[in-house]
Parts: C-alpha cells; sequence; structure tokens
C-alpha cells in the first residue's frame, strides 16, 4: 500500500480544516451535524454482529467497535470543552491520549451499545446547549496546552463537525473494505 493510499485510507474526508470566518448558517449545518450524528451511527452500526465490528477501516486502523467507543469519549471531552469555555475566560483543557483511551478495556469493547447510549444522551444535551448560544459565544476561546494553541467555539464546533463525519466514513469504510 502506497503512502497516498494509506492517507486516503485515514482522511477518507480529508484533513481538517480550519475556520476563519463563520455565519449562522455555517454555525446551524454544523449543529445539525452534532444533532444527527447519533441517528446516523447508530443506523450504521445497526445489526452488526461482533466479528464485523472487529473490521477496520485501514491497515492497523481501529476497529469499528474501538471507532464508536472513541467518538463517546471524544465527544465527552468535547462538550466538557464547550461548558468550560461558556464559563470562565479561556480556560485551559485537560488533553487525553485517545490511542491509550482506544486500547482500555471499554474502548475494546465489542457491546457498543453502552457507546451509542451515551453519544445519543450527550449529544441531545449538546445540541441543546449550541442552539442557545448567540452568534458572539463562539468567539470564546479555551487554550489547549498540548498544541500550545488557543481555539475558538466556532473552530471546536467546525472540529466535531468533522470528526462526526470523519468517524462515519471510517466505519462505511470498514464495512466495505475491511482490513
Amino acid at each position: 500500500m502506497t503512502a497516498n493510499e494509506l492517507e486516503a485510507l485515514k482522511y477518507p474526508i480529508g484533513k481538517f480544516e480550519s475556520i476563519n470566518t463563520w455565519d449562522e448558517d455555517l454555525i446551524n449545518r454544523y449543529i445539525s451535524t452534532i444533532e444527527n450524528f447519533p441517528k446516523q451511527l447508530k443506523n450504521t452500526v445497526k445489526g452488526l454482529d461482533k466479528i464485523t465490528l472487529q473490521k477496520r477501516y485501514r491497515p492497523e486502523g481501529w476497529q469499528i467497535a474501538q471507532v464508536v467507543n472513541h467518538c463517546a469519549d471524544s465527544h465527552i471531552n468535547a462538550f466538557i470543552r464547550f461548558k468550560l469555555c461558556l464559563t470562565e475566560i479561556n480556560p485551559t483543557i485537560k488533553p487525553y491520549h485517545e490511542g491509550a483511551w482506544a486500547e482500555l478495556k471499554d474502548g475494546t469493547n465489542l457491546d457498543i451499545s453502552l457507546s451509542l447510549q451515551l453519544i445519543e444522551s450527550l449529544h441531545g444535551k449538546w445540541t441543546i446547549l449550541l442552539n442557545t448560544l448567540q452568534m458572539d459565544d463562539y468567539n470564546k476561546t479555551y487554550f489547549h496546552p498540548e498544541y500550545q494553541r488557543t481555539y475558538n467555539l466556532a473552530n471546536a464546533l467546525a472540529t466535531y463537525d468533522w470528526h462526526c463525519r470523519h468517524h462515519l466514513a471510517h466505519i462505511q469504510q470498514a464495512l466495505k473494505n475491511a482490513f
């Protein structure tokens, strides 16, 4: 497999690109992704057996079950970062080691029902929160110590719009061409 082929498998919808400007329509599109992700995810993995949940989207990539469990972990962290950002001035967030989390027992668990329930509930709360924000709220920032960078909520929301679509594409890829 060439480096370009592997890159295409890693990023089936392309790499995330930061946004510099945004408007209400763009923010609403991102909120729609957050709101609809649980249903899309549930429909994508509905009826998969334990053998299928172990399929990988690329060589040495995560199994489908790990991708689902990762989304629960990642989106919990994102939701907390949003709440910190809305209640503090430029808080420093806590990074986590997603690869290590994915290897913990709850990350490799083939029973993804709890992660699906968590994602559904979490995204419900997240959508309620997002729908209460004013456009100025998206200028609020947090500091990410791992990257030594400040992020605004607009870019954070854009990141998780991409993250939802990125991992749905990984699962669809694994179902079509498992490794």
